[in-house]
């Protein structure tokens, strides 16, 4: 599987923004901004990402936390999302929405039916915050990178609020029962992660029937969390935990380290 990007970051609006059209659906989608290409977050597409503003959680290790805070404007209107879309239309094979967190949004399930009418695969960057609307969307969506930051029990540790671990495991049965192609991903810093704490996600993960797992070291680029971007290291994870994880999953990456 090719590697999804962890340091995509929203440029906002592409262009010259078109006129909103007098048409356009009443989508609430609340667009944070757009990579117009990419060749790295949607495995084998070429694709955009539309950024979706707002997220429940305050992971310290977010490289978009100027998305986390969700105001009453669309920094970008979704029409004229939709409209330079419509103009991307044999120069890209798919759309990612992403954040934030874009399954907080009550306009995700309409903005992606309106990206699939324009001809769009789509594709969909999810902390597996709001179950429920991520089981309604998997049915028209082509691909999922869902985020298991931890354990269930180690998860307001990373996302720093209460029983957040709860809707990220109903999240993954959701996507593992769904059929659609997905990878499951877990960011690590050695500050929140040590090796026998990632050993454990693994093999929970393994035994849940995951296949596809990412383990993603982190990386400053965007991180406004001073301590973790001041502690320095190397060798982690250590060769030996990556051996033991390539043989737990038949598909298996480390990005970073």
């Amino acid at each position: 599987m090719a590697p999804v990007s962890t340091t995509s970051r929203p440029t906002g609006r592409a262009g010259p923004p078109p006129a909103v059209r007098a048409d356009a659906p009443g989508v609430s989608l609340k667009v944070g901004g757009i990579t117009p290409f990419t060749a790295t977050d949607f495995p084998g597409k070429l694709s955009a990402v539309v950024f979706v503003q707002g997220c429940p959680w305050r992971c310290g290790y977010c490289h978009n936390p100027h998305l986390q805070p969700r105001t009453p404007h669309s920094p970008v209107a979704w029409a004229d999302i939709a409209e330079f879309l419509s103009r991307r239309k044999g120069l890209i094979d798919a759309v990612v929405f992403s954040g934030g967190e874009p399954t907080m949004d009550p306009g995700l399930e309409s903005a992606i039916r309106e990206v699939r009418r324009l001809g769009f695969q789509t594709g969909l960057h999810s902390g597996g915050t709001h179950p429920a609307r991520l089981r309604r969307v998997l049915p028209l969506l082509d691909w999922v990178g869902l985020d298991i930051k931890a354990n269930a029990a180690g998860y307001e540790r990373i996302t720093r609020v209460r029983g957040s671990g709860a809707p990220a495991f109903e999240s993954l049965r959701a996507v593992l029962e769904s059929g659609v192609n997905h990878e499951i991903r877990s960011t690590i810093h050695p500050h929140l992660h040590d090796e026998d704490d990632i050993r454990a996600l693994a093999r929970h993960l393994a035994g849940a029937g995951v296949t596809h797992y990412a383990l993603q070291v982190f990386r400053p680029t965007g991180c406004a969390d001073a301590q973790l971007n001041s502690l320095r290291f190397t060798d982690y994870p250590g060769p030996g935990l990556v051996a033991e994880l390539e043989r737990l999953f038949p598909h298996f990456i480390l990005r970073g380290g």
